[in-house]
Order: C-alpha cells, then structure tokens, then sequence
C-alpha cells in the first residue's frame, strides 16, 4: 500500500495546483538548503573551537617549557645563594643573671658645722679627693680661744681655792685632836675642801668643753671619698642650726650595686654563696656594649619582695678608674654557672619549626643540609648545643630565607668567623 500525504494550506496554496505527496516532499527545496548550511556552520564553529583550545594548549606548552627552560639557564649560569657562615667550637658557656641595677655609696656624709661663727678659709677644691682627716674649712676661732682662756682662768683658780682649803683642813684636823675645835668646825672645814674639789672637776670639764668647741672650728673629712661642689663659700656666717651643709663627700671606693633578681634565681645564688664560693658580677652600660667594672656578690636581703616576687642583692665594685658613680644605672651580670666544654654556636644559626629546632650545615660541595639539633643552653647571642653538629663544620648565619635542603650557596669569605665579644658568650 502507499500512503499518500496531502498538505493543504488555506488560503495559502493556489487550488489548481498539484498536489504534494510523499515524505520527501515535506521540505521545500529552499528550506533542505538552509538546513544544511546550518548543519555545516555549526561543524564549523566545533571545528574552529577545537582548533583554538588545541593552540592555546599548544602555546601554554611552549611557554611552560621556555619558562622551564629559563629557570635553567639561569640556575644553571647563577652560582649560589650568598650565605654568611660561622664555624661550629667547643669551649665553655658562661651563664649569667642579667638584672638592672643601681650604683650606691656605701658612705656618703653632708659636712656641717657643729659651732657658729665666720668661714675664713675652704681648704679643699671642688671634686678633690680627701682623705680621711684631711682639712676642709676653717671657722673663726677667736671667740673659742677666749672661751678655753676663761675656763683656764676658772680652773686655775679654783684649783688654788682647793689647796687653801686642803691646808686649812690639815691645820683643824691637828686642832681637833688637840680639843682646841669643835668636831663641828673640823666637819664643815672637810665640806669646804669637798666642795673645792667638784668646782675644780667642774672647771676641768668646762675646760675640755672649750677645747672641743675651739676644735671644732676646724672641720675635717670625716671619711676618704670624692667631694663635691661646695655650698658656702669663704666669709659667710655658719651656724650649728643650718640645714645645708658645707659640702658633700661621697665614698667611691669601693662602691655597691643594688639589682634584684626573680625569687626562682634565688636557690642557685644562696647554695653557691654557701658553698664559700664567690660569685663574679660585671657591670655593662645601658646598651650592653661596654663593660664598665667588674666585681663580687656581696649578700642579698633577707626577705623577698612580695609585691614584685623579687630578691634584692648587692654587688661589690673596688672601681679603681671610678668608672661607677652613685644613681647611675647599670645592666649588672651574675656568673651563676659555666658549662665546659660544650658545643657552642651563633643564636643566629639557630632555627625553628614545628619539627624543633636545626640548622644549615654547609657541605664540602657548597650546599646546604638541615640538621636538627638539641639545645642544651643560651645566653645572649650563644647557644650550647649537646648533639647534632661538630666543632669545626661551618653553619650559616645570614641568607637562611632562601635555603632548604640541597640548595648551592657561596660563603662570604669576610663573614667566615662567629660572633665574638657578646656579653658572657664564652666564645
């Protein structure tokens, strides 16, 4: 059988025409030739895709291999990373307790006058270092020397007013055994001679009194140390009663420290003071550059601050070069312990990660390797190391930023040494 289709369109198809019949005569022929050419735009448009992602492929490859490529020429012409290094020894690490502490004097004495009257002379120069006993000032001792002339007077005759009545009592001691006087005038004659002998004693101590009065016009250094700037100057009138003194010795040899320490440090000082040994203290200035003096621990207090949980100790300086002054602040170091012969390197070698603690050890190839190692102490720029190196193998100190296992470098040849002169390194 055959199926004939008849497509009518109303109004659309002119009635005399012929009928379409057949499933091929579905499309027009106008229309079969548009869809093939979208059938061939769309193969097109797939084809040129895939030709574009295929070169962006092709060229992301190109690029990655030139890139590759470049990394190595360059790696290949740059020689290594610039490293400064520092060789790895074996000697001692001192261990200090670093405090701040302040200078004081063990004496220091505000020179006063102990009498009244006119300064005619100042007999030292500001600054000078006195000695003990040594003049200072002069107070005008006219009044004082009148004063001892009249208790000489006094003495003087009191002590014959005494003699006199010794006498008299020898003579009535004779006449009362002789029953020419009362017991009465002999009794009261031994009261008259007693009397005579307390104001002559009197006499003697008004005597001394003036003596002391009259040397204490002259004013003495009562300690050796340094004077300072003086007070008064020649002419003025002093009095006993003043506040301000005449001057200002101050004892700098030797001289003290004071610095407190936590309570924690407190065991190992008192066990090492007890053991008869004596603790080294050295005194840096503010920068921990220059050391200024060096010294031994005196003792330390014998309670401990509460409100701070710390303990105060006091150091001994002889400051022969009076490099020490009192009020000044300085970092002050206690030698508590030194370890022997340990394995000492930079602090700067030193680094960290989650793993612990290593360094970079330069091979004799001229790469580096990560080792870890094991701490056993610091102090200041130094670390003892118990194992993990050996004296002698260089480990870098600057430069570590760019390195990890295997990379090349080139030691400084100006900086192939450690890290000297830091405070209690021991290097």
């Amino acid at each position: 059988m055959k199926l004939d289709l008849v497509i009518k369109t109303k109004g659309m198809m002119d009635s005399s025409a012929p009928p379409v019949t057949g499933v091929k005569d579905v499309y027009s022929p106008h229309e079969t030739r548009l869809s093939r050419r979208w059938i061939t735009l769309s193969i097109l448009s797939i084809l040129l895709i895939v030709l574009i992602m295929a070169g962006y492929f092709l060229l992301t490859r190109v690029e990655t291999a030139r890139t590759v490529s470049a990394k190595a020429a360059a790696t290949a012409n740059h020689p290594g990373v610039p490293v400064a290094v520092a060789p790895v020894k074996r000697g001692d690490l001192n261990r200090f307790l670093s405090a701040i502490g302040t200078v004081t004097a063990f004496n220091t004495v505000t020179v006063k006058t102990r009498v009244d009257g006119q300064i005619v002379n100042v007999a030292f120069k500001e600054g000078q270092t006195v000695q003990k006993g040594d003049l200072l000032v002069e107070i005008d001792p006219r009044p004082y020397q009148a004063a001892l002339a009249q208790a000489l007077g006094t003495l003087a005759k009191d002590e014959a007013t005494l003699a006199n009545a010794k006498t008299t009592l020898a003579r009535d001691q004779m006449l009362f055994q002789q029953g020419v006087i009362a017991a009465q005038d002999y009794d009261n004659q031994k009261s008259v001679v007693g009397q005579a002998a307390g104001t002559m004693e009197s006499d003697r101590a008004n005597v001394a009194a003036a003596k002391v009065q009259l040397d204490y016009t002259r004013i003495t250094a009562p300690l050796t140390g340094r004077i300072g700037l003086r007070l008064v100057d020649q002419g003025n009138i002093v009095h006993a009663a003043d506040l301000t003194g005449l001057a200002v010795i101050t004892q700098l040899q030797p001289i003290a420290a004071d610095f407190s320490i936590p309570e924690d440090n407190l065991p190992q000082v008192s066990k090492d003071m007890r053991n008869g040994q004596t603790l080294p203290v050295v005194a840096w200035d503010r920068e921990l550059k220059t050391q200024i003096a060096t010294g031994t621990l005196e003792t330390f207090d014998s309670q401990i601050d509460q409100s701070t949980g710390t303990i105060k100790l006091k150091a001994v300086f002889p400051n022969a070069d009076y490099s020490l002054f009192p009020n000044q602040f300085v970092n002050i170091k206690v030698l508590v312990d030194t370890r022997r012969d340990t394995l000492l390197v930079p602090a700067a070698a030193v680094q960290r990660n989650p793993q612990g603690t290593f360094v970079y050890v330069v091979k004799p190839n001229h790469t580096v390797e990560a080792r870890s190692v094991a701490i056993s102490a610091t102090q200041g720029d130094v670390i003892a190391l118990d194992s993990g190196v050996s004296p002698g193998e260089m480990l870098v100190i600057d430069g570590l930023d760019k390195l990890q296992s295997g990379t090349k470098v080139i030691v400084q040849p100006a900086q192939v040494a450690a890290k000297e002169g830091a405070p209690g390194s021991g290097l």
